[in-house]
């Protein structure tokens, strides 16, 4: 069965720091196409940062410069690593895989088929 487990997230104030952790099980992460999603109240689910098997990133305009993502190979797992952290960071971000999509779909939530379980992000003074 294929999983993906996360954890990191919670209060953090603006201009602050936080990582979030998604472990996979069941498969290896490294063989699949990895993205970052957030969905904030009220809107649609949104691709923050995500990345091809062959290491091509993709990153949501509100993020760029802010947001990178790392990959654990030994522990199956990736990382996304958030600076500068604003209000309207604040939502549940969501690491998601798929085996394979065309790079022009890298960061559309619609195309992955594998998600964790989400982790609430709330960036407040």
């Amino acid at each position: 069965q294929l999983q993906l487990v996360q954890s990191g997230g919670g209060l953090v104030q603006p201009g602050g720091s936080l990582i979030l952790s998604c472990a996979a099980s069941g498969f290896t992460l490294d063989d699949y196409v990895i993205g970052w999603f957030r969905q904030a109240p009220g809107k649609e689910r949104e691709g923050v940062l995500c990345i091809s098997r062959r290491g091509l990133a993709t990153y949501g305009d509100s993020v760029k410069g802010r947001f990178t993502i790392s990959r654990d190979n030994a522990k199956n797992a990736v990382y996304l690593q958030m600076s500068s952290l604003k209000i309207e960071d604040t939502a549940v971000y969501y690491c998601a895989a798929v085996s394979t999509i065309p790079f022009s779909r890298l960061c559309v939530p619609e195309t992955y088929n594998t998600w964790g379980q989400g982790t609430q992000v709330t960036v407040s003074s």
